[in-house]
């Protein structure tokens, strides 16, 4: 039977695989977020929000000195009526024309009009004068920045040190959160070496060193990495099925359909669920994502290394925030220049390095290597109708 071109084009399609775009959804839908679990401030970075975090109190809890200076009341002249510092309060009244000195972030006395500045107060013995501040100048007023019960971060934000400390500003001294996937790493090749310069017909392993980092950029933890060899056949799918620990088995190599490429020969167990087989993308179209049945998920990227850290931020990245709880990241725009050739039907991602507002084309981006990459600080996602200078979204490179 002869296909008509509108047929065969919707077959090409099929068989490369879902979108860029597509694999992205599909990867972060699969799975449901991890349980939450309470954790102490000092274990809860790279965690994951599950709940919102919300004031107990109003922020700040009392009207606090903005300056250090003299708490007045009044107009001036003003008699120092005493001092109260940051973790004291003043317990006496003050009448027009009194003042107590003061010290940023103490809390004001209830009579107070307003804090004079050190640097505008003339002192004479126990009295300061100065021009009369407006009334609550130098004041930060209780609830001033949020009342109680505000909602701060919503659920499903990524803990980091900026959070933790509004965390404790707030009173708190453990999280609920969402943990960090756990990631266990399969590096198959029988060609790798894995330290010095390689020899005739062998090839320096680079998936090993750059696996594990790239992980905790994306919000995961890796726990292992373990190199399977592609000899005999059955050794990768003993490796996945003794690893034991961890939510995601990343396979690096073996994904294609070669004599040596097992690891769909994993996703064909009893339980197991292809999500995504293969992508229309260049590099890294033969990546995959499977679901192993026991709350467990089996991604397979390409062993050339560029390919691989493509397919990563395709499959990998949109996997860890779906355990993790988050939303699949907003891919930023910008303007792109520089010389690529957009490919009918596929996604190309190239390293750009910002430049200004936009951003420009790194070279040095083939499967296998890595010196692009290197360089730019995000992937730039090249589809049809791109041209030199028009915009595209950018997939960060740190995660």
């Amino acid at each position: 039977m002869l296909l008509t071109s509108d047929a065969a084009t919707a077959c090409a399609a099929a068989a490369q695989g879902p979108s860029w775009e597509r694999a992205r959804e599909l990867a972060h839908a699969a799975p449901l977020p991890m349980a939450a679990r309470a954790l102490p401030l000092a274990a809860a970075a790279g965690t994951t929000l599950a709940d919102a975090l919300r004031t107990r109190d109003p922020l700040p809890a009392f009207d606090t000195a903005a300056m250090d200076g003299y708490a007045v009341a009044g107009a001036g002249p003003w008699r120092i009526r005493g001092a109260v510092r940051a973790g004291a309060v003043w317990d006496g009244p003050l009448a027009a024309g009194d003042a107590v000195e003061i010290s940023t972030g103490a809390p004001v006395p209830a009579d107070a009009r307003a804090v004079l500045p050190l640097e505008r107060a003339a002192l004479s013995g126990d009295w300061v004068s100065g021009r009369t501040p407006l009334p609550g100048s130098h004041i930060r007023r209780a609830g001033e920045d949020a009342p109680a019960g505000a909602v701060l971060v919503p659920a499903g934000t990524r803990v980091g040190p900026a959070l933790l400390g509004l965390a404790a500003a707030c009173g708190y001294d453990t999280l609920r959160v969402r943990p960090r996937p756990r990631v266990t790493v399969l590096v198959t090749g029988d060609e790798l070496e894995r330290k010095g310069r390689p020899g005739p017909g062998r090839i320096r392993d680079a998936l090993g060193p750059l696996l594990p980092p790239l992980v905790a950029a994306l919000g995961g933890e890796t726990v292992g990495v373990e190199y399977v060899s592609d000899r005999p056949a059955g050794l990768l799918a003993r490796a996945v099925n003794g690893v034991r620990d961890g939510e995601i088995i990343v396979v690096t190599g073996s994904t294609s359909v070669g004599a040596t490429d097992q690891l769909r020969g994993c996703c064909a167990t009893p339980g197991a669920r292809m999500v995504v087989d293969t992508v229309a993308c260049r590099p890294g179209h033969p990546q995959l994502m499977a679901g192993l049945g026991t709350g467990r998920w089996l991604v397979g990227l390409p062993g050339n290394p560029y390919a691989a850290l493509v397919a990563a931020h395709t499959l990998l990245a949109p996997l860890i925030a779906g355990l993790s709880g988050r939303a699949l990241p907003h891919l930023p725009q910008a303007p792109v220049r520089g010389d690529v050739q957009p490919v009918a039907g596929l996604t190309r991602l190239v390293p750009v390095a910002r430049d200004g507002s936009g951003a420009r084309v790194v070279g040095g981006h083939r499967a296998a290597f890595l010196h692009g990459a290197a360089l730019g600080d995000a992937l730039a996602v090249i589809t049809d109708g791109w041209e030199d200078g028009s915009p595209a979204p950018l997939v960060p490179l740190e995660g």
